[in-house]
């Protein structure tokens, strides 16, 4: 089992940044491919980026690909996002997520994948 708790949200302005993290406790973290997602209000889900187990991988989405960065400490049992340039429209709530990879190179963009996620972290953007 992994238990994963987020922190960092807040309100911001546009072009303001902010910085995520996901602390995890339980089962050997470091060993977890890792995603963050979002939900607005009224939508659904959506992917946001993911880092592989063995760090040597990530993947983001485009609306958010150049302004986010995902990363791992693992000697702190923590995954961030560092969120830069800040959107109005990257209002939402912000999961972290974790799951026992296939291999240590994948990324996973579906929820569906993951097995373990935290209670989520709201993040508003005013213009």
């Amino acid at each position: 089992q992994v238990q994963l708790v987020e922190s960092g949200g807040g309100l911001v302005q546009a072009g303001d940044s902010l910085r995520l993290s996901c602390a995890a406790s339980g089962r050997t973290f470091s060993r977890y491919a890792m995603g963050w997602f979002r939900q607005a209000p009224g939508k659904e889900r959506e992917f946001v980026a993911a880092r592989s187990w063995s760090d040597i991988t990530t993947y983001y989405a485009d609306s958010v690909k150049g302004r986010f960065t995902i990363s791992r400490d693992s000697t702190k049992n923590t995954v961030y996002l560092q969120m830069n340039s800040l959107k109005p429209e990257d209002t939402a709530d912000y999961y972290c997520a974790a799951k026992v990879p296939i291999s240590g190179g994948n990324v996973y963009t579906r929820g569906n994948e993951y097995d373990y996620w935290g209670q989520g972290t709201q993040v508003t953007v005013s213009s």
